[in-house]
């Protein structure tokens, strides 16, 4: 819930003091080639590309309000799909660079790797991309102008793809300062300029639970719709928010902060009824989606601070038993944030914190303030306790039936299960898995398939519901076990994504109310267990037809209402017959090769995740045993459905 701002203090080390001028703009090189080569620069030229130029300049802002001079942003989509993003920070140096003999504005807006966050003098930490952002998103706009309210005045420049229109001017007087920029992304460049509000927005909301004190507003001057993001909690209240539709175990999220050798430590964590983990760890807020040495710190501390509190206190009755790092993940719900003047990242992706001595940090912080929470709140430490015995012991009862779902080796085919029917190519990169609903539409698969790179699996009814699930009961359930035997890469403690056997894992459900909610379920398996395959992009949703259109020899598929009317207005007025898929079994093998399993003319959604907290956030709601928050959605979300059978 968005509430009133509250003023950021500046902070008090020496370091922010010091003076934010043009000389404190450090430039490493030219930005020639980044029209060419975009997809360097902001990941792609897509929907996800598109939209995080919005999060580069958002960013900046950001980072004047980690520094202690900024606490308000506003961002605005216009009309015509422009973008707005003002703050009331310091506003961008204007005066002459003393190297480019050029207002440092321009320098940091035409030149890449031009600003503020290479030494330390004028932000403590930032995120972003250190200088690269901003002038990528001019370079990759149409036309783009900022408006600098520094000392008193105010300066503009405008520039057109990425070049300058004419030199800084001052065109006014204003007593506050900050920074406004606007651009409108290029056509050129992107396939499609079309910045989608809930996108922004729950970024939006992940800044501000990040940065306690920041009020960011969001106005979509398109649909006229706004929300605004204040949480005086920080990431007790993002806690809060992860955990609206799930049991807490007890009130208040335990959060804590501490600073050690220049490094700031944020935690905020509390325990559910349930049995999934959500934990997601930032630094400089960036969200490091591969964890890190700040997680792995977290979670060592974790475990042994609740192991020595729990035999201090003789809370775990069974000789020998210890409780380990598995059983102290369910039903928690955690946000680490950590700033670091230097981060240092690795990984695939990029976002895997690689700095070793940020591990021991919070690892100490950490047994500190956890340690002491837990002495001071023993009906808390005894509840913590109880619900990870129970996990542990769910964990040794679960042993056993994960020996049944691993396979020992890539080729050891006797373990697959008997419905599976695999596809005689063994390279992963080749090969997919059609997920199947029923034995009907699996039977008409397996005809309609190419033997070579397709399997199939079929799945009887609808799989269980993991959101309401502990893990050994989720192993001992057949449709479930039979999935996770067929992918080969094992699950809890086993998983391993890279010894997945197919790249390509397609859920094919029917075009109905049931077939959504089979596809919700698998997707809430996938999410809760096997991540890595989605942030891999393996996996897929299968689009089959809605109808089947045909006069005389002239047989068309359309895939939604609008091209069933656009096909019947192309065809004859008379004669023109129209059949409504309702389920994959009504077409045969033929058809459903031709419009579903073809490479060469099937349509597959890929599953994306780019807000993984939002996504927690949305499973809760539509899997999780409160009613009352699913009604809410389906009222609010009414209106987008298209098509719905009853």
């Amino acid at each position: 819930m968005a509430t009133d701002a509250t003023k950021t203090k500046k902070p008090e080390d020496p370091i922010i003091g010091h003076k934010y001028d043009a000389t404190t703009i450090k430039v490493l090189q030219g930005l020639e080639a980044v029209r060419r080569r975009p997809a360097m620069y902001i990941g792609d030229t897509g929907q996800r590309g598109l939209h995080h130029m919005v999060y580069e300049v958002v960013d900046n802002s950001v980072d004047e309000a980690m520094a202690g001079y900024c606490d308000r942003i506003k961002v605005e989509i216009g009309k015509d799909g422009e973008v707005t993003v003002t703050d009331n920070g310091r506003g961008i140096p204007v005066e002459l660079h003393p190297e480019q003999k050029k207002s440092a504005l321009e320098v940091v807006m035409t030149t890449l790797h031009a600003g503020g966050k290479f030494d330390h003098s004028s932000y403590k930490v930032s995120g972003g991309l250190h200088g690269v952002g901003v002038s990528v998103v001019n370079a990759l706009s149409e036309w783009c102008w900022v408006e600098v309210y520094r000392d008193g005045d105010i300066y503009r420049q405008e520039y057109v793809r990425g070049k300058p229109k004419e030199k800084v001017k001052k065109v006014g007087k204003r007593k506050k300062s900050g920074t406004k920029t606007c651009f409108y992304p290029d056509a050129e460049v992107f396939s499609k300029i079309d910045i989608k509000f809930d996108i922004i927005a729950s970024r939006l909301r992940e800044l501000a639970f990040l940065n306690e004190g920041l009020t960011i507003d969001l106005d979509d001057h398109r649909v006229d719709k706004s929300v605004s993001f204040n949480y005086k909690g920080g990431l007790s209240s993002f806690v809060d928010y992860l955990n609206e539709n799930k049991t807490p175990l007890f009130r208040k999220p335990i959060h804590f902060k501490g600073n050690k050798d220049g490094v700031e430590v944020e935690i905020a964590m509390q325990y559910n009824d349930g049995y999934s983990e959500s934990v997601y760890s930032y630094v400089n807020n960036i969200n490091t989606i591969e964890g890190g040495t700040h997680l792995t710190g977290f979670r060592t501390a974790l475990t042994r601070t609740i192991n020595h509190y729990a035999g201090k206190y003789n809370l775990i009755k069974k000789n020998g038993m210890s409780l380990v790092g598995d059983d102290s993940k369910e039903g928690l719900t955690a946000v680490t944030s950590v700033k670091v003047r230097d981060p240092q990242f690795e990984g695939q992706t990029k976002t895997k914190l690689g700095n070793s001595e940020v591990r021991g940090i919070v690892e100490a912080i950490t047994n500190d303030h956890l340690g002491s929470h837990l002495e001071e709140n023993p009906p808390v430490g005894k509840k913590i306790v109880e619900k990870l015995v129970q996990a542990a012991t769910a964990r040794e009862a679960a042993r056993k039936a994960k020996e049944l779902t691993r396979r020992k080796t890539a080729l050891d085919t006797a373990a697959l299960p008997g419905k599976l029917a695999d596809c005689s190519l063994t390279d992963p990169e080749e090969c997919e898995l059609y997920i199947v609903e029923g034995d009907s539409a699996g039977g008409s698969a397996k005809q309609g398939r190419d033997r070579r790179f397709q399997a199939i699996l079929p799945l009887r009814g609808k799989i269980l519901n993991v959101e309401k699930a502990r893990i050994d009961r989720i192993l001992s359930n057949n449709e479930v076990r039979a999935l996770i035997t067929a992918l080969g890469c094992g699950v809890g403690q086993d998983f391993d994504a890279s010894k997945v056997r197919y790249h390509k894992i397609i859920i094919m459900t029917d075009a109905d109310i049931d077939g959504a909610h089979i596809r919700t379920l698998i997707l809430t398996f996938f999410f809760r267990y096997m991540r890595d395959l989605i942030d891999k992009e393996y996996v897929y949703i299968a689009q089959p037809p809605l109808y089947r259109v045909k006069h005389g020899k002239n047989e068309q598929y359309a895939y939604s209402d609008e091209e069933k009317e656009k096909i019947v207005k192309q065809m004859p007025s008379t004669g023109v017959s129209i059949q409504r898929y309702k389920g994959l079994g009504e077409m045969n093998p033929e058809q459903l090769w031709k419009t579903t399993m073809d490479p060469e003319t099937r349509t597959l959604l890929r599953i994306n995740i780019d807000d993984g907290a939002e996504a927690d956030h949305l499973f809760s709601i539509l899997m999780g045993s409160e009613t009352e928050p699913r009604s809410l959605f389906i009222q609010e979300n009414a209106q987008y459905v298209r098509n719905l059978d009853i």
